[in-house]
């Protein structure tokens, strides 16, 4: 695992050493070592977290005569079956590690190599036979790519914090990917918060030659649509067994490790799946790691306990409480862009307590997304088929709600249930999703503006068609299947993956992901939804599948998820940081955002509204200005981290 970073193009006198400031930021990615390589027109980089072939796996890469050279973050599951393929081939490798197959693939294969590789990526290469520079991102976006095209250069790093230190990049807030955060509480790809730097997009490649970017998908896959089929065409054992096989195999190809490994335990179904997998691979003790969230009835360390006991893990735990306000604004600095899952704080938390004790974790991310995990998926398949409210009719209810909800008098449970779908029951299953996603709607948002470029791009553009683009990406599978595909393409790696990444890498610790294996989402996906949304239940033959390996009152409780108890915290311990930030005349998104809207919202949420997210989508925004946009104002709360967990920077 490393950071990686670089320039291409008519390099400037202090470029190089501009590469070398790029990597020093990088190093919590990497804080073992670092490798440098210069061409005539191109110089990269990357700090490293020595995970396999410690000794001889340095980067960058070459292939035998040097035309190509590399640097990459993440691992290469598949490595050693590769390494085989290229020495049949004659090829002569220098070390072990799995990074020293990537050269020789581009030399034997070309661009098509990344159609081979199974694993978490991003990779940059230097073709000097054709003075062209690849960025490629694994297929669905585990690793981070950000790029900057500067004139007649192209910078790249794996972190925005990278490019922000060059002293002459300007900080310029794109009003486009200001809008999807607040919808979304995330900037998807290909956006950045600033102008002018975009995310290479997952399953994509970037490629830079001559002064010219083009970008192409090489993840397009042809998923064999069974929706058609009759039930009786499906054992369900045999598909059960089956993927009980693939969850091991996917989970084995990601324990081999040089340095300690474990795995992180909510206590949910996914998590604990993996840790079941784990040991049936694994000879040795798993350390596990969980996190306690709110009072009794919502924490999960119980059901971590049990899985914890029943295979005899090395259990690591921690209750997390309000005192770690002071993680906030360091959670802002670190994310570079403004993010607003409030789950980040107890994945910062988590990640810090395995970082004491191991380098690697498996988690269980991407089980929702790869098996139909959701709600929203079981509210939509009892819908269906469902009588169709004119268009006409849902748009009036949908801004007669927005007027409500702005004007005070509609609060607690029934705004929650009304805002976020209920009205848009009558559009089309695309329209109710997008409500679903969305925390501030268009209408919200348009009240909020006071900046021209916001409300110029408000009567304009609309988030909704950045879901849509995803939804029209397979128009042939079931509803079910083009739910679970739209959030793959979207909020996984907007929202969950950039998510763990970030926090995990803070602390120089490398999270992976089995259930996110392409071969066995590729493989679930040609399942039809009603294998994994039956009659109301999420992940039908996921938990069928999980009977053998954990107690079936766990299987089937109802999801809790991961998030802390944010309306309580709000209008308790952290009312004093919104008040602070969110109150204060002079607050920075003030610039932009209607301050009289803002202290509506918060006065509503401390009414008991239940707009928790949207205060803390405020909140972040106003701590990314401080602590990234112009840190000469930190924010230093004085609540205090537990003793035992440590600094998280």
């Amino acid at each position: 695992m490393c950071g990686i970073a670089g320039v291409v193009g008519d390099l400037r006198p202090h470029d190089r050493d501009n590469v070398g400031g790029m990597c020093a930021r990088l190093r919590h990615r990497g804080p073992d070592s670092e490798g440098f390589f210069d061409g005539y027109s191109v110089s990269f980089g990357m700090a490293r977290l020595e995970i396999i072939d410690r000794v001889r796996g340095q980067q960058p890469v070459y292939s035998e005569n040097r035309d190509v050279a590399a640097v990459f973050n993440g691992e290469i599951y598949n490595y050693r079956q590769l390494q085989q393929e290229l020495h049949a081939k004659g090829h002569r490798l220098a070390s072990d590690s799995d990074s020293e197959c990537i050269p020789h693939l581009y030399e034997d294969r070309g661009l098509e190599m990344f159609k081979e590789l199974r694993g978490m990526f991003s990779i940059a290469i230097w073709d000097a036979a054709q003075a062209r520079l690849v960025l490629a991102r694994d297929r669905v976006g585990k690793k981070p790519c950000y790029w900057w095209q500067e004139g007649d250069r192209l910078w790249f790093s794996s972190e925005l914090k990278a490019l922000l230190g060059l002293p002459h990049f300007n900080k310029r807030i794109d009003p486009q990917a200001m809008r999807h955060y607040l919808t979304f509480q995330y900037v998807p790809a290909p956006w950045s918060i600033f102008k002018g730097v975009q995310k290479v997009e997952p399953g994509h490649l970037l490629i830079w030659q001559e002064g010219q970017v083009s970008s192409r998908s090489y993840w397009n896959p042809q998923f064999l649509e069974h929706g058609t089929f009759s039930r009786d065409a499906f054992d369900e054992e045999e598909l059960a067994e089956e993927l009980r096989q693939r969850v091991i195999e996917a989970t084995s190809i990601r324990m081999e490790s040089e340095r300690p490994l474990g795995a992180f335990l909510s206590g949910g179904l996914d998590s604990s799946a993996v840790v079941a997998a784990m040991s049936q691979v694994s000879t040795d003790s798993i350390s596990t790691f969980s996190i306690g969230l709110g009072g009794d009835g919502v924490s999960e360390l119980p059901q971590a306990r049990r899985v914890a006991k029943q295979y005899g893990t090395d259990h690591h735990e921690l209750e997390l409480t309000a005192d770690v306000a002071n993680m906030i604004p360091k959670i802002a600095r670190q994310f570079d862009e403004p993010f607003a899952d409030s789950s980040a704080l107890p994945t910062a938390i988590v990640s810090q307590l395995a970082s004491k004790n191991v380098v690697v974790v498996l988690t269980g991310d991407g089980g929702d997304e790869t098996f139909g995990g959701y709600g929203r998926y079981a509210r939509f398949e009892s819908s269906l088929p469902r009588m169709q409210i004119p268009s006409a009719v849902s748009s009036w209810g949908t801004a007669w709600v927005d007027w409500l909800m702005r004007s005070g008098r509609l609060k607690g449970s029934w705004a929650q249930l009304l805002l976020r779908g209920r009205v848009a029951a009558g559009r089309d299953t695309l329209d109710r999703y997008t409500r679903m996603m969305s925390y501030f709607t268009d209408t919200e948002q348009e009240h909020l503006y006071r900046s021209n470029d916001l409300l110029d791009l408000a009567s304009t553009a609309s988030s909704g068609r950045y879901l849509r683009n995803a939804w029209d990406s397979r128009p042939h599978a079931d509803v079910i299947n083009r739910l679970m595909w739209t959030d793959v393409k979207t909020y996984l790696p907007g929202d969950l993956l950039t998510k763990v990444d970030m926090s995990s890498m803070a602390v120089s610790v490398e999270a992976r992901n089995p259930l996110l294996d392409h071969e066995l989402m590729e493989w679930a996906s040609s399942l039809p939804g009603r294998m994994k949304v039956r009659n109301g239940t999420t992940k039908y033959l996921f938990k069928k599948a999980m009977e053998p390996w954990l107690p079936r009152d766990l299987i089937h409780r109802s999801k809790a998820g991961f998030s802390i108890p944010l309306e309580d915290w709000l209008r308790g311990p952290l009312s004093p940081l919104v008040d602070d930030l969110l109150l204060d005349p002079s607050a920075h998104i003030g610039e932009y955002l209607q301050m009289e809207e803002i202290g509506r919202i918060v006065k509503a949420q401390r009414l008991f509204d239940r707009s928790g997210p949207k205060v803390w989508a405020l909140l972040m925004l106003e701590l990314w200005h401080r602590e990234v946009l112009t840190p000469s104002r930190p924010v230093t709360p004085p609540s205090r981290i537990p003793r035992d967990i440590g600094d998280w920077n």
